[in-house]
């Protein structure tokens, strides 16, 4: 039957991938059936020739055990003397030598069924998580000589512009043309609701246009996109282990060795004891030694003693992690930082674009010389064009809707902590809070020190010029981030800002934060972080927006870059990156976090337990081969299946 697809290329496709997947199980098939068949030609008396079962069951056992012998044999080349390869090929190879050939062939094949299953399932784990983020397009839309070329996105050149048709997805980052534009984002923030995005600011490859054509100029190459970036950050995050997940693998290296040397112990000590027991108890009733019976009890034990379920499963289980957290928009850069963020007892917050929107509004413009307003708002705007902070962009947005020009900057240096020292015109401008006079020695009214709102202020060549007041407000879920992190009994909450500190209370208050700090230069952030840090039982997260909080991002156990998929800071610094924006998703990764932990624990537990019983029992003679590949395949596979259930949580 042929697939149901829609063009001769893609039924080619598919044909080859059931063709792969039809050779992948084929040994297997194989082996099962030649079993079965066994053991029917037994029970009707055809195996009476054992010569004729033996060779029956090689050829058996040959499809399944091949790629197996292989493999221990390259372990062996590497001095890799004691693996799961070679402990099966011992145990099957023993089985056939005491003659239990139906046996030595079902430990293989349910070993390579088990193989299979895993490997299907990391492939599975992997694939999903590359698949939430590989949505870069193929081609890209570019207007040359006035006329739209569709090219390959990487050979697009910054400050080319592109072209969006509705419903395509963007192919590079780039600044917004249009006056504006409502885009998809969920493919990289998870958020169903569009977005609206102005003129200059930033649009995102992977998000949808929505219901017109964009026009894009574009300001990265497209290796160098978010997207890219953090799709490699999410293709490396598995080469980050966690804790539990480097422990396994030690504890592996050490665990195989010891328990091939208790497998032929099994077989030894009791024939020594069948050896001395008449010297040192000639009275007791002789121990019957049976070399086939006593190595039929070790080889259950090496099948027994493979640690597949515990090195497949742990980190299987950090894939699900990562997955579930990333489908909630939460990327985590690696298992170690899924297993840290489970310690974390202190939250520290930013708070301008974490806990506020970090979208100003012009409130009030206030000139020092009457009918200068718009001279004043021409040298604030030109002054701030090349800032991506927030206050900068509303007063240029401002500055746009009141159809004020911009002049030419001839030199701009920041300050740092207090604003911005400018050359326009051929005057000095300076452009920033009430600090950035105070070190400059401008005079200014008083008034302007009791005012709680955010307040820009300027001085042109060393006079006060007059000032901006602008308002942010709370994001919508960041009381319920407070509420919820303290629902997980995490209650040492702290918030730092640069801002007044009448302004950082007043949040506070609001969202229920028992401790801010305002009026805090960046290096003053610093000092609080490595105050908190002087106390060992603190486990801290600091959550800001990964560009001016990259210092205490560093300083943290656990750096969370909140709506950092534009900030080269965001990806390069934090361990965490919130996609969609929202406080309220630090809560979410702590439980994802823990969720992970305790079903990698879970998994740790049962392997152990399981196989610990089993192996008693196949020393007293109890278990057979049959309960020794449950104990190593099945457990594999309910520890697979334990890992995969990992889902993200709703936000309580």
């Amino acid at each position: 039957m042929g697939c149901n697809c829609c063009n001769q290329n893609t039924e080619s496709t598919c044909s080859k991938s059931k063709t792969d997947s039809y050779k992948i199980y084929l040994p297997a098939l194989v082996s099962f059936t030649m079993i079965i068949v066994g053991m029917f030609l037994k029970h009707a008396g055809l195996f009476e020739n054992n010569a004729l079962a033996l060779a029956w069951y090689i050829i058996a056992y040959l499809p399944v055990g091949l790629p197996v012998l292989k493999e221990a044999f390259e372990g062996l080349k590497q001095k890799e003397f004691f693996n799961e390869f070679t402990l099966m090929c011992i145990a099957t190879i023993g089985a056939f030598c005491i003659g239990e050939y139906p046996e030595g062939v079902a430990v293989m094949l349910f070993y390579t069924i088990g193989e299979l299953f895993q490997d299907r399932a990391v492939g599975k784990a992997q694939r999903n998580i590359k698949a939430l983020l590989d949505i870069r397009p193929e081609s890209s839309t570019v207007i040359r000589n006035g006329h739209p070329v569709d090219v390959i996105p990487s050979t697009v050149g910054i400050g080319e512009v592109i072209e969006v048709k509705a419903g395509e997805r963007v192919s590079l980052d780039g600044q917004m043309l249009n006056e504006y534009a409502s885009f998809n984002t969920a493919a990289l923030t998870g958020e169903s609701r569009p977005r609206t995005i102005r003129q200059g600011d930033e649009v995102l490859a992977g998000m949808i246009a929505t219901e017109q054509t964009v026009r894009i100029r574009v300001n990265k190459r497209y290796d160098e996109s978010a997207l890219s970036r953090i799709l490699k950050m999410v293709q490396e995050a598995s080469e980050r282990k966690a804790p539990t997940e480097l422990f396994i693998r030690r504890f592996a290296r050490v665990y195989t060795p010891a328990v091939t040397l208790l497998a032929a112990l099994v077989v030894l000590l009791p024939y020594i004891y069948s050896v001395v027991q008449p010297l040192l108890l000639p009275t007791a009733v002789p121990f019957q030694y049976d070399f086939s019976d006593w190595l039929y009890r070790g080889l259950v034990f090496l099948v027994i003693s493979c640690p597949c379920a515990l090195v497949v499963s742990i980190p299987l289980g950090y894939f699900g992690g990562i997955g579930a957290a990333s489908r909630a928009g939460i990327l985590f850069k690696g298992g170690n930082y899924l297993d840290g963020i489970t310690k974390v007892n202190t939250v520290v917050f930013d708070k301008t674009g974490t806990l506020t929107k970090g979208v100003f509004e012009v409130q009030q413009l206030a000139s020092a010389a009457t009918g200068k307003e718009k001279e004043l708002l021409s040298y604030m705007a030109s002054a701030e064009q090349k800032s991506t902070h927030p206050i900068a962009r509303a007063i240029l947005q401002y500055a746009r809707q009141q159809g004020v020009d911009l002049l030419a900057v001839e030199h701009s240096e920041e300050v740092s902590g207090h604003g911005l020292r400018s050359q326009i015109s051929g005057h000095q401008v300076l452009i920033g809070n009430l600090r950035l006079l105070d070190a400059n020695g401008i005079a200014y009214p008083a008034s302007l020190s009791a005012v709680v709102d955010t307040i820009a202020v300027c001085a042109i060549d060393q006079t006060y010029a007059g000032y901006i007041l602008l308002a942010d407000s709370p994001k919508d879920d960041a009381r319920t981030a407070i509420t919820s992190l303290q629902g997980l009994n995490i209650n040492n909450i702290q918030m730092l800002s640069g801002d007044k500190q009448a302004i950082v209370s007043k949040l506070a208050e609001h969202l229920g934060i028992s401790k801010a700090y305002g009026d805090l230069m960046p290096e003053d952030k610093v000092e609080k972080m490595e105050a908190l840090r002087k106390n060992p039982t603190n486990y801290i997260a600091f959550v800001g927006d990964g560009i001016n909080d990259a210092p205490v991002l560093a300083l943290s156990n656990i750096g969370i870059a909140m709506g950092g998929l534009g900030s080269d800071a965001a990806i390069e610094t934090a361990d965490v990156v919130i996609q969609t924006d929202q406080p309220s998703k630090i809560a979410t990764a702590i439980r994802i976090g823990r969720q992970t932990r305790n079903i990698v624990w879970q998994n740790i537990v049962m392997a152990l337990g399981i196989k610990l019983l089993v192996l008693t029992l196949g020393v007293f003679g109890v278990a057979t081969l049959w309960e020794a590949v449950f104990a190593d395949v099945g457990v594999a596979l309910l520890a697979i299946l334990n890992a995969i259930r990992i889902k993200a949580p709703d936000v309580e």
